[in-house]
């Protein structure tokens, strides 16, 4: 997993305070806000206050489960055929206090919730639902109070393929609330207050494909506080996403995590995030790390990273941190996906803790000592090793080695900024392209401002057609080189051709 250092951004253990979009003036839903020229129009995805009640009777041909009887939905699985739909009556359910009991599905069961059914684990139990049976449901049921270990799920803990989840509430357990396998779909779920993540898309063999997220409500997620504890591990979020190839998040309301709200980490391709509200995290709304080849479009992302923004600052670190963060990632012709570039476009950002960084670590590659990804490689390379030198040197490799932040469009966006409502005075203002001066290790081809040369200039990232309301300025090359909006537009940088800023408020 990846490990966060100087020019990354850390999560921040700070005192959750639940918020509803009516607080810092960010009254209603996403129409009633400021609205670019296309505005983001998705309600609000209030699922835990609300969450859809189950069938009231057993379906027919439903087994029954009893809460009465402890053990009894796993027995009943057990003895049943695969293909099997349970109906769990109103009333805790609840395992063999044994620490590994859980329940193991076949092939195809259904497990349907009644009005007030609730499977708990009591603090004892690690797993809820595990194995590698595909295609099960888990519908209409809360799972909580499971013990699962750091980087462990509760539901789906072996991510199997072919799950679905949907209208469950999934709170208060430790760990992740609940792994990913391929084909997965999680649907109009409340994923809450979980120790670690709501949701790991992480599978421990081969890639996840085919992952739908979708009208979802994840909310208030690492509260056990993970970065205090692995300082740097950067090891928390709503949904942390690795490996992952093709993945559909739209219609979700992610806010009030301690950390950040989406996170997309090592070798994923082919996002679509829209239609999202991502508002209130602690640190950034979404991080798109290591990746290739996405959509960003439709989503109102507001009072994300004053947690994690305000303590940087605090501290006197100049690095824009931002509230979308793109770190070495980029549009890959060469790696199939719906698009070959990673677009930004359609989007209403405000009164966040400055707004998209743009970066890429001059010392992280393949076979680096400085690559944070557990020794993986590019999606271009096959082959750690191959990255020494003298090959890394010349191309190839000296390209492909590298996660590159590049092709990256960011347009028809509005950017409201209004530092009252931020109570800031310094570094929450800024859009940022830039890279770090390489130095590491003493072998890289990669040394000195060639990177930050690349990302500034030559690899096809830029601004268009915005719309800027507040006194934003512009940080280029690195993190001491601040302009102006003129600036900006004008050479050597030349972004933001066909945009406008207000400077006043943003009000």
């Amino acid at each position: 997993m990846s490990s966060r250092r100087r020019h990354r951004i850390r999560a921040a253990a700070a005192t959750l305070v639940l918020a509803l979009p009516a607080l810092a003036g960010c009254e209603g839903t996403p129409g009633d806000s400021p609205k670019p020229a296309a505005a983001p129009a998705a309600p609000v995805a209030r699922v835990c206050a609300h969450p859809a009640p189950g069938p009231a009777k057993a379906p027919a041909g439903a087994v029954t489960v009893d809460p009465a009887v402890v053990g009894d939905l796993a027995a009943k699985t057990k003895s049943s055929p695969p293909h099997t739909t349970f109906w769990l009556r109103p009333g805790t359910h609840r395992l063999d206090p044994d620490r590994y009991a859980q329940v193991i599905p076949k092939e195809g069961d259904r497990y349907l919730g009644a009005p007030g059914a609730v499977l708990d684990g009591r603090k004892k139990n690690q797993y809820a639902f595990g194995g590698t049976a595909r295609d099960v449901t888990v519908s209409h049921l809360t799972v909580r109070h499971f013990v699962a270990p750091p980087d462990e799920g509760v539901v789906n803990h072996d991510s199997a393929d072919g799950w679905v989840i949907e209208h469950a509430v999934i709170r208060d357990n430790s760990g992740a609330g609940l792994m990913a396998g391929a084909r997965q779909q999680v649907r109009a779920s409340c994923l809450r207050d979980n120790g670690q993540y709501g949701m790991n898309a992480y599978k421990a063999t081969g890639r996840i494909t085919g992952l739908v997220v979708e009208g979802n409500e994840i909310t208030g997620n690492n509260t056990d506080h993970w970065e205090r504890r692995r300082k740097g591990c950067g090891c928390t979020g709503g949904v942390k996403f690795w490996a992952v190839d093709g993945a559909d998040v739209r219609g979700n309301w992610v806010h009030d995590n301690r950390g950040t709200g989406l996170w997309a980490d090592t070798n994923n391709n082919d996002f679509r995030i829209e239609d999202n509200v991502l508002e209130a995290n602690d640190g950034a709304a979404l991080i798109y790390e290591t990746s290739y080849n996405a959509v960003i479009r439709g989503n109102t992302i507001r009072r994300n990273n004053w947690v994690e923004g305000r303590r940087e600052a605090d501290r006197g670190d100049s690095f824009p941190y931002a509230t979308v963060y793109l770190s070495e990632s980029g549009g890959e012709p060469r790696v199939p996906a719906r698009t070959d570039k990673i677009e930004i476009y359609r989007n209403l950002l405000q009164d966040n803790w400055s707004g998209i960084t743009l970066w890429e670590n001059a010392d992280r590659f393949c076979n680096s000592p400085a690559n944070t990804s557990s020794g993986d490689c590019t999606l271009l390379v096959h082959g750690t090793s191959r990255c020494a030198r003298p090959a890394i040197a010349t191309a190839p490799l000296y390209a492909d080695c590298r996660w590159k932040t590049q092709r990256v469009d960011i347009h028809d966006n509005r950017f409201v900024l209004d530092k009252a409502v931020l109570e800031c005075t310094v570094r929450c203002d800024r859009m940022a392209v830039l890279a770090n001066y390489g130095t590491y290790p003493d072998w890289s081809p990669y040394q000195g401002r060639r990177v930050a040369d690349a990302i500034t200039q030559k690899q096809h990232n830029r601004w268009h057609d915005n719309v800027y309301q507040g006194p934003w300025r512009f940080v280029t090359h690195d993190p001491d080189h601040v302009v102006d909006f003129t600036q900006w537009q004008g050479a050597p940088y030349q972004q933001d051709t066909g945009s406008t800023l207000d400077p006043g408020t943003g009000e």
